[in-house]
């Protein structure tokens, strides 16, 4: 009988509901939870384009998982159609691509734009939760496929912010 304080990693392997990995696993479930928020959120107010793009990283996200899970590699992606290459350049060089510089958002932004900032915050911290259950004791990371798609996930979220920003998505 599993006592309650432990959870199955995978199979039959059980671990204590502390351990790094079930903890990443906990911040992938809230960072659907967000997702499906600022969907809504987004589907709301009119962002079709934002909507679709929050229901992509839901899906991509929900992938991640299933790598953890299953031991599978995240290769050859896109997110929104671009590369994990092209969302770290044009996340960094916004007003390069999207005439919009950098900025903090306010509370005078509308709520998807601050529902997408907080789903942003949260990739953050699941990004900091797969850090912690997948260093190595070297240092070295054993799931770099997963710290690389969440870090890009939240180049994406400030992509969206940005053009969200500059007035670049239409409502329909």
């Amino acid at each position: 009988k599993k006592p309650e304080h432990m959870t199955h990693l995978r199979g039959n392997v059980l671990v204590r509901k502390d351990h790094p990995r079930i903890v990443f696993r906990g911040y992938i479930d809230l960072l659907e939870a967000e997702l499906l928020l600022a969907w809504h959120t987004a589907r709301e107010e009119g962002y079709a384009e934002v909507a679709a793009t929050l229901s992509e990283s839901l899906d991509f996200v929900r992938s991640l998982i299933r790598c953890d899970v299953l031991g599978e590699k995240k290769t050859d992606w896109t997110l929104a159609g671009y590369t994990p290459d092209e969302l770290r350049e044009k996340s960094h060089h916004p007003e390069t691509y999207f005439g919009q510089p950098h900025f903090m958002a306010t509370g005078e932004d509308s709520a998807t734009l601050l529902a997408v900032n907080h789903v942003r915050a949260v990739v953050r911290q699941t990004e900091l939760a797969a850090y912690s259950a997948f260093k190595e004791f070297d240092g070295t990371m054993s799931r770099e496929d997963i710290q690389l798609a969440l870090n890009r996930l939240s180049s994406l979220m400030w992509i969206v912010m940005i053009r969200l920003k500059a007035g670049q998505y239409s409502k329909g």
